[in-house]
């Protein structure tokens, strides 16, 4: 299995990726995600348009 880094879309060698989230699926377990080791802090782990609701549910429960 080619896993691809989240960070840089680049192939993952194999011992070269950690997980850095697990993504849920509609149907069915979803899929993990990978990246290299150094680039396992670059990736994004809220979407935009995610925070940006979430922002305005903390705002209007306050």
């Amino acid at each position: 299995m080619t896993r691809v880094c989240r960070a840089c879309d680049e192939p993952i060698p194999d011992g070269d990726g950690v997980v850095v989230m697990h993504e849920m699926g509609n149907s069915g377990p979803g899929w993990d995600v990978w990246a290299h080791k150094d680039h396992a802090d670059d990736v994004e782990l809220i979407g935009d348009d995610l925070l940006r609701i979430m922002l305005r549910l903390w705002t209007a429960g306050s």
